[in-house]
């Protein structure tokens, strides 16, 4: 029961997301573009919504960032002992760089 009323927050939380980002959008577009662009029309919300997820496709993909992940690693890398760093760096070097760090 509590992962049904999560799954249907986060459901719901994610469509009033959407539906506020596309009027944003919408209202930018009709505030900014038909005055900068001659023959530029204003949208409407459905465009709005279109043109947001075309937006996400072309430059953010619908993969996750690791935003999260990597500031865990940032700490992680901020926590070790110089020593420590220098064991670690040659795994973290792909192999592409290390043959030209041996200058090959």
């Amino acid at each position: 029961m509590k992962f049904r009323r999560k799954f249907f927050a986060k459901a719901l939380l994610l469509v009033a997301l959407v539906a506020l980002l596309g009027w944003i959008v919408m209202g930018l577009w009709n505030w900014i573009v038909p005055g900068l662009v001659t023959g530029a029309h204003a949208i409407g919300y459905p465009r709005a919504v279109g043109l947001l997820v075309l937006c996400r496709i072309l430059f953010g993909g619908f993969r996750k960032h690791g935003g999260c992940r990597e500031r865990m690693q940032w700490h992680r890398w901020q926590r070790m002992t110089p020593e420590e760093r220098d064991q670690f760096r040659p795994m973290a070097t792909p192999p592409s760089r290390q043959n030209e760090e041996a200058g090959t």
